[in-house]
């Protein structure tokens, strides 16, 4: 079987920390490193994705007053709804090319704040939701060779309010996106070409009815598209099987053990394992871990923090009746990232240990990356990898986006990891707010089959 090098990238935006070096430790024979790209790049990233065109766009909410970068051309957003500046002329949005290690402001007008996002096939970046005047607003990014690419936004697409939403992308090319604060029920885009904007569609999902609790653990539901066409849903604590087409519940799954929310504002974070497509019986297997108890949002809103969730499960959703099998990581974890390794691991990053998402809602973050082998033994399957030799004061909201890219004359897989901002207590007062960027090389010798056996 022939063996090759494989290089991951994760990109990792700071809120205002100094340059810092850090090495990670040995891992498959390999040593991963950190690379400080920009002290400042002007905004800070709430959200960001990695497009085909190996660049990567990266956009905060508009309703915090103006940023450290102005957009280019004397442009400015006009917007009589935002809460903090109704003329603003500085960017909210950039686009970050990887090979040139360079940016250019871009200009989105609506409040994007805990939107949600897809790729269409074509490689259009959609983008559904926020805040305020954003809320039913439908955004969208085609990546383009030269600099003329820009927002396109279309306003009051949406048949519902779109807030802490999920997307996924589907076989047919659509984009599902569901729940939502306050919303229990999904709906598609593109719309079905027979609706018009007067008889906008949403399916009712009663499964988050039943899923919300007093702290709304609901938000940001975990999607995974199921190799039999229907979506895997994960809310709070409780999981099913969708027939979206149908408006179907297929299965319900077992709940997880130990009762801990593990969606927004406890939120946790998910990843579906590789699948080999060689047995004849394909399974498919999901993992969640980390999260934080039952009532940890409200105690956290009255600066009481409790301790995150350091337990893991695993469902396999292509058994007859099938269970979580339980694990524990080597430390607890709120908003932590989990992202798959070319070698088939997964690594397990980001979060405190103290609280919940939410603004200033945590403490004690988590600066010791994990490295989890599924296919390892029991005993063997979690690594801890090194912590920076200084703590930066980093921010521990955080969003994820994962392809292919070809980056610094080699064809790898390009992972970006973007950190969302958070208040510095005694640190630098500006007038915008900004964050620094970073990358990281996790180095590994890998099989041409991703499952390890």
């Amino acid at each position: 079987m022939a063996i090759k090098f494989i290089t991951t990238f994760l990109i990792l935006v700071f809120y205002i920390i100094p340059a810092i070096c850090l090495v990670l430790p040995s891992y498959s024979g390999r040593q991963g490193e950190w690379h400080f790209l920009h002290a400042n790049i002007g905004i800070t990233a709430m959200h960001m994705q990695l497009l085909r065109n190996n660049k990567v766009i990266m956009f905060d909410r508009t309703d915090f007053g103006p940023s450290n970068l102005s957009l280019s051309g004397g442009r400015c957003r006009f917007d009589p709804y935002d809460t903090a500046l109704q003329t603003d002329c500085t960017a909210h949005s950039i686009l970050y090319d990887i090979g040139a290690d360079t940016f250019r402001p871009l200009m989105v007008q609506t409040d994007t704040w805990c939107s949600s996002a897809a790729v269409l096939p074509d490689g259009t970046f959609v983008q559904t939701g926020g805040f305020n005047d954003g809320d039913h607003v439908i955004r969208t990014f085609s990546p383009c060779v030269d600099d003329n690419c820009d927002w396109v936004e279309f306003p009051n697409y949406l048949s519902e309010r779109r807030w802490y939403a999920t997307n996924q992308i589907l076989p047919d090319g659509r984009i599902i996106i569901v729940g939502g604060r306050r919303q229990f029920n999904y709906e598609f885009y593109p719309r079905n070409s027979k609706e018009s904007s007067s008889s906008l569609r949403a399916y009712e999902l009663r499964f988050l009815i039943e899923t919300k609790d007093n702290d709304e653990n609901n938000l940001y539901p975990f999607l995974h598209l199921l190799p039999d066409g229907n979506l895997f849903i994960f809310a709070n604590t409780r999981s099913i099987s969708l027939d979206y087409n149908q408006n179907r519940v297929v299965k319900e799954f077992p709940p997880i053990p130990g009762g801990d929310p593990r969606n927004y504002p406890s939120s946790g974070s998910s990843v579906m394992l590789p699948i080999n497509e060689n047995k004849a019986n394909i399974e498919v297997e999901i993992m969640i871990c980390g999260g934080a108890p039952q009532g940890a949002f409200s105690q956290a809103m009255q600066g009481s923090f409790m301790h995150a969730s350091s337990s893991c499960g695993r469902l396999k959703v292509t058994d007859e009746n099938p269970n979580w099998v339980m694990e524990e990581m080597p430390m607890a974890r709120v908003m932590g990232d989990m992202l798959l390794l070319p070698t088939g691991d997964i690594i397990i990053i980001n979060g405190a240990e103290l609280g919940t998402a939410g603004w200033d809602n945590a403490k004690e973050p988590v600066t010791r990356p994990v490295i989890y082998g599924p296919y390892e033994q029991l005993n063997r399957r979690f690594a801890i990898m090194s912590p920076s030799s200084k703590t930066p004061n980093v921010p521990f909201y955080s969003s994820v986006g994962h392809r292919w890219a070809h980056f610094s004359g080699w064809q790898q897989p390009s992972t970006v990891l973007q950190l969302h901002r958070r208040r510095i207590p005694n640190g630098p007062q500006l007038g915008g707010l900004c964050s620094a960027l970073l990358i990281v090389r996790v180095h590994a010798n890998t099989a041409e089959n991703s499952v390890r056996q």
